[in-house]
């Protein structure tokens, strides 16, 4: 038995969490469960917070999972639930770029996120709704609220990983399962 059994993935928009975490379920064998597909709706609407609770304390039922986001809302529901917090605590620079190059690759692609959504050229770079003002706004802010955060006695029962490079994760995500198997994606 692996001693991970409930994983919460966290940091901010473009550290690579949603990878990491399909990469998580893939090795251990366990449900990936992404936050951003149980809160979007059709048209980058949100759904109702008592319905996106209900989303996440169903989809949390399960023993053993690994759940990717940041949403305040659920926080008491994911992180009372989990055995593990893995915080991705990239530098600035790097999550800005990756950040950048995603936005650039989903607009271009089209590609179809949660309940039909796509991101466009002008939602992402002309609009107060950017993901890349998002990473401006939110970068430094998690930074000071994490470690407040998982200080406080309700998360005391948290095993934290703070990882502060794609390398270090690397290296973690081999040490799961100590056969060196990461699959592709993790940059």
């Amino acid at each position: 038995m692996h001693r991970f059994q409930r994983i919460a993935i966290v940091g901010t928009s473009g550290t690579g969490k949603s990878t990491l975490a399909q990469q998580v379920g893939r090795q251990l064998g366990i449900a990936h469960i992404e936050l951003d597909a149980l809160h979007w709706e059709p048209n980058w609407t949100a759904a109702p917070l008592e319905v996106f609770r209900a989303r996440v304390a169903e989809a949390l039922a399960g023993d053993r999972w690994v759940a990717d986001g940041n949403y305040s809302s659920v926080r008491d529901l994911v992180w009372g639930r989990a055995d593990t917090i893995v915080w991705l605590d990239y530098p600035f620079g790097l999550v800005l770029w990756r950040s950048l190059r995603r936005a650039i690759w989903r607009s271009a692609s089209g590609v179809e996120l949660w309940s039909g959504n796509r991101e466009t050229w002008r939602q992402t770079f002309f609009s107060r709704d950017s993901i890349l003002l998002w990473v401006l706004r939110t970068y430094h802010r998690r930074r000071r609220e994490y470690p407040l955060l998982l200080s406080q006695p309700e998360y005391a029962h948290l095993s934290v990983v703070r990882v502060r490079s794609p390398q270090e994760t690397r290296s973690w995500l081999i040490g799961l399962t100590g056969d060196g198997v990461i699959g592709g994606g993790l940059q």
